[in-house]
């Protein structure tokens, strides 16, 4: 089998509003940050040598033959061999991110982006975004346990979008492009954990936690409605109410509180948790004019890093 040097790329995430209520059925909206993503590469291998897959910067190498059949990065591969009906071809599959791990932007969905492109490409096909989104949601399955499948959609997809579980997403026109802060609180935040707490806290409670993921609900809705009109103050409200929301449902932390106050003193038209909570990120809705100051506050508050991304209304 002939293997073609190939090397793709993926963004990362953030949920611009949504999270956990969307694992319950209600809408969410997730944005691509396209500067910083996942890398795949694949090069020929010596004949026999079957696919080894270098992990760069977790500094681990393996071979595919060796892996369980729960490893993430070997169900990615066993996964687009078999929807292209293909032999494990003798290559080297090398992987790299410019992504922090367990911080709620998709850095595991990210890489298995990468990597299924990538591995297609050297063997001369291409796959679609929605063959790449259901290979990834069956990794997800390994990550995390119950996934709602807002990551394998905005990432596969690299454009906003309008998400609820078991519909088809909708992509978002943004009429304004707007910038966003993340900042990274350097608490390491497992999904599966607490995506895992909330359902356990809806099943004992379920009358309360429904009425909270039914506000949430309702504000992921006006957000959407916002983000297409261009009303960015009005944005930046809902962002403020669905933090409160998610801190009533348990996931904050007072190190993102703080974080999240830090950028609305500072000038912030709204900042909120981001992803499945208990560490990971916040994010803060800026103006240009901000950018700078609300950046220099969260540094001052705790934040690890800060990263800025700008979301723009070049999508199709």
């Amino acid at each position: 089998m002939s293997i073609t040097p190939a090397e793709r790329s993926a963004p990362g995430k953030v949920i611009l509003c949504g999270e956990h209520s969307v694992v319950h059925g209600r809408p969410a909206i997730a944005i691509p940050i396209s500067g910083m993503r996942a890398h795949a590469r694949v090069e020929p291998g010596p004949p026999g040598s079957g696919l080894r897959m270098r992990a760069s910067n977790l500094k681990r190498e393996f071979l595919l033959r060796d892996l369980q059949p729960d490893h993430p990065l070997g169900r990615a591969a066993h996964l687009v061999l078999d929807h292209l009906q293909q032999p494990e071809p003798d290559a080297i599959l090398t992987l790299w991110s410019d992504l922090p791990i367990a911080s709620g932007m998709g850095s595991g969905a990210a890489i298995t982006v990468a990597a299924a492109r990538a591995l297609a490409a050297s063997l001369d096909s291409q796959l679609s975004a929605d063959i790449v989104s259901g290979i990834t949601f069956e990794v997800e399955k390994i990550h995390h346990g119950t996934p709602s499948g807002i990551d394998n959609t905005v990432i596969a997809w690299e454009r906003p979008i309008y998400f609820v579980k078991g519909q088809a997403p909708e992509p978002i026109r943004i009429h304004t492009p707007f910038h966003l802060l993340i900042a990274n609180s350097g608490i390491a935040s497992s999904t599966r954990e607490a995506v895992d707490e909330v359902r356990r806290r809806w099943m004992a409670t379920p009358s309360y936690y429904d009425v909270v993921f039914n506000c949430i609900g309702a504000i992921v809705r006006a957000a959407r409605a916002a983000a297409e009109q261009g009303a960015l103050q009005a944005l930046g409200t809902l962002l403020n109410e669905n933090h409160e929301l998610l801190a009533k449902m348990g996931v904050s932390l007072p190190q993102l509180d703080r974080l999240v106050q830090a950028a609305r003193a500072a000038g912030a038209l709204g900042a909120k948790l981001t992803g499945s909570g208990q560490g990971g990120n916040i994010i803060a809705l800026v103006e240009a004019e901000t950018l700078e100051p609300v950046r220099d506050a969260l540094v001052v508050a705790g934040a690890a890093t800060v990263w800025h991304t700008q979301v723009s209304t070049g999508y199709d």
